[in-house]
């Protein structure tokens, strides 16, 4: 036991030179055993701690001859990791809703876009955008020329004449 303790670190003496004063209902004997057992179960830590580095030693030198660096085994981990998660019931649960709401927005949008479509269509066929459509073209007319992109020289539709002291 003399070997072990030259090896084991300094704070471990402080126990042994701790003050005399005891604690409520403990004994100088009751105290003396556990002092003892305090020693002991550190002896025990130091020794495991010392099994473990050597344990933890080895096996870095086994993967170093296998080729495992740890780049490789974080690849690994998560690779695994990623598979846990794909096949756990909550990421499946979650992947159908997902996928459930997915397809109800596709399905909401398609009828919002065809009746947009639709009130286009019928706001392009109304006399209001029929009068704004004449507009523009006598607009185009006068600030283009009737000779543009192979048009005739005469004017498109005079029902709606625009002003002569226009803006444009």
């Amino acid at each position: 036991m003399d070997s072990a303790n030259q090896d084991l670190p300094e704070e471990r003496g402080a126990v042994a030179l701790s003050p005399v004063t005891l604690p409520p209902g403990l004994t100088e004997e009751e105290a003396e055993e556990l002092r003892l057992e305090l020693t002991k179960v550190e002896e025990e830590i130091y020794t495991l701690r010392q099994v473990l580095s050597a344990k933890e030693r080895h096996a870095a030198e086994l993967k170093r001859k296998l080729g495992l660096s740890p780049l490789s085994e974080l690849k690994q981990n998560i690779t695994k990791g990623w598979q846990d998660v794909q096949t756990s019931n909550a990421y499946k649960k979650t992947q159908e809703t997902l996928s459930q709401a997915g397809q109800k927005t596709s399905a909401a949008f398609s009828t919002v876009g065809t009746a947009i479509s639709r009130k286009l269509g019928d706001m392009r066929n109304s006399p209001t955008f029929k009068t704004f459509e004449d507009k523009v073209e006598n607009l185009k007319y006068k600030v283009v020329g009737g000779n543009a992109n192979g048009e005739s020289a005469h004017r498109p539709n005079d029902s709606n004449p625009v002003q002569d002291n226009a803006p444009f």
